[in-house]
């Protein structure tokens, strides 16, 4: 099977223009970082990917996830991660709920689902943390549990959607790096989508250019 997220002659067109033309493969653990100015297809690309493309566009050739074509399936059978800028933590329920949004339906009875959390906080250094309220939380400790809460699904690709952009200059480097050396080490392949060329230099892959 063909490992990684693959993309075969894709091209995303609105009317006459075409803002989006790839034919590569981001291979497991690796990154591929698009860059450009708002308005120039970075999120048209990321809704292609997850199965949300406006009627408006179209999108002609192939994305395939681990050898399987993605054409066609509802967006929570894609199996995608995707970290936005900003976290969308519940503000009503604890850490360790928010969490718990993101655990397959294959975890089941609450001693597995609370063994479950409890390690993913432990994996980013918030152990205890599971029954505090998200507005207690630091910035680096929301990204912390929005990653958990995206890996906790098993996701096959990881898409990041600006994700660094609303954290100050030492969180930004420090977030960055837990989340590419979690996909490095859990073989994801990675989808970034930036307009800040220090996210693609440390995201060490290739770089794309829209707009």
């Amino acid at each position: 099977m063909d490992e990684g997220l693959r993309f075969e002659h894709l091209a995303i067109s609105l009317g006459p223009e075409r803002l989006i033309a790839l034919d590569c493969t981001v291979g497991p653990g690796e990154v591929l970082t698009v860059m450009g100015p708002s308005g120039s297809g970075k999120s048209t690309l990321l809704a292609a990917i997850t199965g949300t493309l406006d009627a408006a566009f179209t999108m002609t050739g192939r994305i395939r996830l681990d050898g399987h074509d993605l054409s066609g399936l509802p967006t929570e059978a894609r199996r995608i991660g995707i970290l936005f800028q900003d976290e969308y933590l519940f503000p009503h329920l604890s850490v360790g709920a928010n969490l718990a949004f993101g655990l397959k339906p294959e975890v089941r009875g609450r001693a597995a689902r609370r063994a479950r959390i409890e390690a993913a906080l432990a994996e980013v250094g918030l152990e205890g943390f599971a029954d505090r309220d998200p507005a207690t939380l630091s910035g680096g400790q929301r990204a912390r549990v929005a990653l958990q809460r995206m890996l906790l699904s098993e996701p096959r690709a990881l898409l990041l959607d600006e994700a660094f952009s609303k954290l100050d200059t030492g969180l930004r480097a420090q977030v960055r790096a837990l989340v590419f050396d979690t996909a490095r080490q859990r073989a994801l392949p990675v989808l970034q989508v930036t307009h800040d060329h220090s996210d693609a230099e440390a995201a060490g892959g290739e770089v794309m250019t829209v707009g």
